[in-house]
């Protein structure tokens, strides 16, 4: 069996999306090199994002690096912010690393070890003085844990209308992305329900969207359940529990869009405890270095359960503020 190769860096980064990248490029800004590491390719969570799906910011709020973005209407779309962000990783030429999953972090400050499996074939493995995760939460969506929900025609991510047109569609939630679906979905031609375990869809669902939705269930149109949760799937069916008692509707589909949530395990794996009441990690607050020293956290992994704290526009500033700190500590070591 042939020996594992290790390369020496002063840091990885574990998460390619926008919060990684300006991590790099600050680092770099400083003279500290960097290798970024994702299972997917470059901003894999925007990748998988509706295809058509437009921002709620509008451009100069998602920069990073200091590079403008340019969009052809007041808010960019998936596409152009992919564009962006493939080309200011080629701009800065940072060494990232796609398909290349981290397996384990071990060791300690100034001497990490990060284990990886590249194309999900191929091990490899780096050393390194410091560790920055930026790992998201995209990649691990919330469950209803009802039987049934291991059905292939259960889906946890919604892409594009078209596949669903003519079918019976169940969506699942009352958020931007659950109203988002279930409007694309009924003017794509698919017969949509929406259950809700709340009363009403979510103040938080964008001011232009919001009223769409709710007209188009007070019409009837697509119909909705509030106060009601999935009790069941089946092959061709759902049953819902309502305030009216067992209702049971004829179903292809169950787009189950309820949330996600960072990798708590991998997270406990390297020493990083959270706050019972918040979710949130432990960290220095000026520095985003956790409880494991030697290891930062940057991006949505700081916000715990309240994800909705930390986005593109506010998470992108966490790079500069974490090079800072490893560069002073640098400084420090070499003095």
């Amino acid at each position: 069996m042939s020996e594992v190769p290790v390369t020496e860096v002063p840091v990885v980064i574990v998460g390619a999306g926008p919060t990684g990248l300006s991590c790099g490029i600050e680092l770099k800004r400083r003279g500290i090199a960097s290798v970024i590491l994702d299972k997917g390719c470059v901003v894999n969570s925007i990748y998988h994002y509706p295809t058509n799906m437009t921002f709620f910011t509008t451009p100069e709020l998602l920069e990073i690096g200091g590079i403008p973005m340019t969009s052809l209407n007041d808010k960019p779309n998936r596409t152009e912010a992919l564009k962006y962000y493939r080309r200011v990783a080629e701009y800065f030429d940072l060494a990232v690393r796609q398909y290349e999953k981290v397996d384990r972090v071990s060791g300690g400050d100034g001497a990490f070890l990060v284990e990886t499996t590249r194309h999900e074939r191929e091990p490899r493995a780096y050393r390194a003085g410091k560790v920055i995760l930026a790992t998201g939460y995209y990649d691990i969506p919330n469950l209803l844990h009802v039987p049934g929900e291991d059905l292939p025609k259960v889906l946890h991510y919604y892409k594009e209308a078209h596949p669903f047109s003519g079918h019976d569609v169940l969506v699942v939630g009352a958020k931007n992305s659950a109203a988002i679906a279930a409007l694309e979905l009924f003017w794509s031609g698919a017969r949509v329900t929406l259950v809700h375990r709340g009363d009403r869809i979510s103040d938080s669902v964008k001011y232009w969207i919001k009223p769409n939705i709710e007209n188009r269930i007070k019409s009837g149109e697509i119909k909705g359940y509030f106060n009601s949760t999935v009790k069941e799937i089946r092959d061709d069916e759902a049953v819902l529990a309502t305030p009216d008692g067992e209702v049971v509707i004829a179903n292809d589909f169950v787009l189950a869009l309820i949330g996600y949530q960072p990798d708590l395990r991998f997270l406990a794996s390297v020493g990083i405890t959270l706050d019972p009441a918040t979710n949130k990690p432990r960290l220095h607050e000026m520095t985003f270095e956790s409880e494991t020293p030697g290891i930062y956290l940057a991006g949505v992994l700081v916000a715990g359960m309240h994800t909705n704290e930390i986005f593109i526009e506010n998470g992108r500033f966490h790079g500069a503020q974490i090079a800072a700190d490893i560069a002073a500590k640098q400084s420090g070591l070499t003095a």
